[in-house]
């Protein structure tokens, strides 16, 4: 399925009539430098372009007031001098004869984004609109915001489509108040915002911004703010933000469709943010948000101010929403004090809310004294705040797009007991590597010695090379039960041989890591289902596979997904070895998600007792289709809770994403 755009140029129509240094900010070009990098980068023309419709006054009144919808309506007669006059009735607002037509559109692009997605017409898409709406309240525009385009979409969903779990991801760098107010008392809605703060001394200026507000009534819990208090904050912090908030409460709520107000005024360079994220860091936070709802993801333009910045991080948006590999992210994955000080607060604040932050707060802070030396890097010498000024230029000049392979996914296969259901467009890669090749990697191990095993192997060699090549992006072969483990040694040898400079191994069931292995940072090796919870090093972990549903997804989230993006692998080695014990949506999730940080370079080796369901699911979720959710999760078990906390424990000192509090 495809990715929709959502657009029309009447929307670049409003622009500001007097001057008010304030308002200046929000222009047309917005949209249109935005719209001609998508258009310069042949994104738009991979997506299935609609053209925005009006939303109905019945529609605007899902949100607001018949009053306000009357009064909006009335500004398309009015001169420049009564224009000026209601604007300076509201709060960081200007009004023009087109505003009403335009945030019509806007709002009826969230409306037509969001049929289109749960009629199945597409998979995810992007509303790329102006005015932008999570500030607008009931009765009220406020902060360039006129109607809530975001809210007015939940809202639809709800009544139209009969939808009961909306998420709603608001990464705009102010505090989406109006969206805020509209579902506080609603448990069907989960909103979750980050925003700068500063204990208040950042506009809204609002108490209701700060991390103890959590919604009311029967909404307590499903509103859940995550304030910044300095400006600075970059990669690393918003990942740890989703990584230790968003996406533990998300696969709990288990929502069936993905909102995001999508401001990108918390990326580099932009005036009113400050930040230091970069624009690619959207991408990963969108392909992230993929493996919730089925992947369906419907963003919406917030705000934005720096046309450059705004603009690459839209494409980037654009870019993962169309499933291509996200690039690398600049920077040491280390979050900020200040930001682990409100990832603190905020978890402390939903705990007595969600089963998932519960089975995690046991986790010892690090005192000074047991804390190792951080990494030198420019963000932690100077301080957050110290680049937030500066040009994005630079480092936007630095993006690495790593292209998207002629093959997204492909399997080579021996015989299974019945072929998988694969998507039509995944080919099978049948060319085994030269015979020679292929029989001296198997001479290293007896148990490659038969004519099945050396077969399988040199279907693997063949695989791989070509991953390593950038063919093919990611893949799936099996190998029988008995050459496992040799075969994923070849797999690991031939990597390292090739020029992999950081290679993932995550090795499922009883798989042994090899004896060559040397902890030189080259290879990071994540076994699961060892026999204890140990560091052995820090590349080289060991957790058992926890008994539930719940307690899986805590390690998945809590201790392999952060130490992923902390050691950035070339390429992953997924192995679900004999007896690995996964269900076929746990494998899918594994799956999924450890693309996001390995650009979608995954291979994964399999047993030939695999069941087809098992391969076919596999190749769906490297493919880029979103996997099967996980069921009812349950709680984690003590001893897992316990082994999960002893591991980030031991691991904190070198791998600091894995932090969820300050240190003391």
């Amino acid at each position: 399925m495809r990715t929709a755009l959502v657009y029309h140029e009447d929307m670049t129509a409003p622009r500001l009539l007097w001057e008010d240094p304030e308002c200046a900010i929000e222009r047309p070009e917005r949209l249109t430098s935005a719209l001609g990098l998508l258009r310069q980068r042949g994104l738009e023309q991979r997506c299935l372009r609609v053209a925005a419709r009006e939303a109905s006054e019945a529609e605007l009144g899902l949100v607001h007031s018949p009053e306000y919808v009357a009064l909006l309506r009335g500004t398309q007669a009015l001169g420049t001098e009564e224009l000026q006059a209601l604007s300076g009735q509201f709060d960081a607002v200007y009004f023009h004869p087109s505003t009403f037509h335009s945030a019509r559109l806007a709002a009826g692009a969230g409306l037509q984004l969001v049929d289109a997605v749960l009629t199945g017409a597409v998979r995810n898409g992007l509303a790329l609109v102006r005015p932008p709406g999570h500030h607008s309240q009931r009765a009220a525009a406020n902060g360039f915001c006129v109607f809530n385009n975001v809210a007015i979409a939940a809202r639809h969903a709800q009544q139209t489509h009969g939808l009961r779990r909306i998420l709603i991801v608001d990464w705009d760098i102010h505090h989406g108040q109006g969206i805020q107010y509209t579902f506080e008392d609603d448990p069907s809605v989960l909103y979750f915002s980050w925003h700068r703060y500063e204990h208040g001394r950042f506009w809204p200026y609002l108490p209701e911004s700060d991390a103890s507000a959590v919604g009311q009534g029967p909404g307590r819990g499903f509103t859940v703010n995550l304030p910044w208090n300095q400006v600075g904050m970059g990669n690393a912090d918003y990942l740890a933000a989703f990584l230790h908030v968003l996406l533990p409460l998300a696969f709990e709520f288990d929502p069936e469709l993905v909102l995001v107000s999508a401001g990108f005024d918390s990326a580099i360079g932009d005036p009113e943010g400050q930040m230091q994220a970069t624009p690619e860091c959207f991408a990963h936070l969108t392909q992230l948000l993929q493996a919730l709802a089925g992947g369906r993801v419907c963003a919406m333009l917030e705000g934005g101010y720096n046309l450059e910045s705004l603009s690459e991080s839209v494409c980037m948006t654009v870019q993962a929403l169309l499933g291509d590999p996200a690039p690398p992210l600049s920077g040491p994955m280390v979050p900020h004090r200040s930001a682990l000080e409100s990832i603190q607060s905020v978890r402390a604040a939903q705990a007595p809310h969600w089963t998932s932050l519960q089975q995690q707060d046991s986790a010892p802070v690090l005192s000074p004294s047991t804390r190792s030396p951080e990494r030198p890097s420019p963000l932690l010498s100077e301080g957050p705040g110290s680049q937030a000024a500066a040009a994005p230029s630079a480092l936007l000049d630095g993006l690495h797009l790593r292209p998207m392979p002629p093959v997204c996914t492909a399997v080579a296969l021996t015989s299974l007991d019945a072929a998988p259901v694969l998507p039509p467009d995944i080919p099978h890669q049948e060319g085994p590597a030269p015979e020679e090749e292929t029989q001296s990697w198997a001479s290293l191990h007896e148990a490659l010695a038969t004519d099945e095993t050396t077969s399988a192997l040199g279907k693997l060699l063949y695989l791989l090379d070509r991953i390593l090549d950038g063919k093919v992006s990611s893949g799936i072969t099996a190998a029988p039960a008995s050459a496992a483990a040799a075969t994923l040694d070849v797999a690991v040898r031939r990597s390292l041989s090739r020029g992999a400079q950081r290679l993932l191994c995550v090795a499922v069931g009883q798989l042994d890591r090899p004896s060559h292995l040397a902890d030189h940072g080259t290879t990071l090796w994540l076994s699961i289902r060892g026999k204890e919870a140990a560091a052995l090093s820090m590349f080289h972990v060991s957790m058992p596979l926890p008994g539930t549903a719940g307690g899986f997804l805590n390690f998945l989230l809590a201790l392999v997904l952060p130490l992923a993006y902390s050691f950035w692998p070339d390429l992953v080695l997924l192995a679900l070895g004999p007896d690995h014990g996964l269900r076929a949506p746990q494998a899918a999730l594994l799956a999924s998600l450890l693309r996001v940080p390995a650009g979608c370079r995954v291979l994964a080796l399999v047993d030939e007792g695999s069941t087809p369901q098992l391969v076919g699911i596999l190749a769906q979720v490297l493919h880029g289709e979103a996997p099967p959710g996980l069921g009812p999760l349950g709680m984690a078990s003590p001893e897992d809770t316990r082994a999960l906390v002893r591991l980030r424990g031991q691991l904190e000192p070198q791998w600091k994403l894995l932090q969820v509090a300050a240190p003391a």
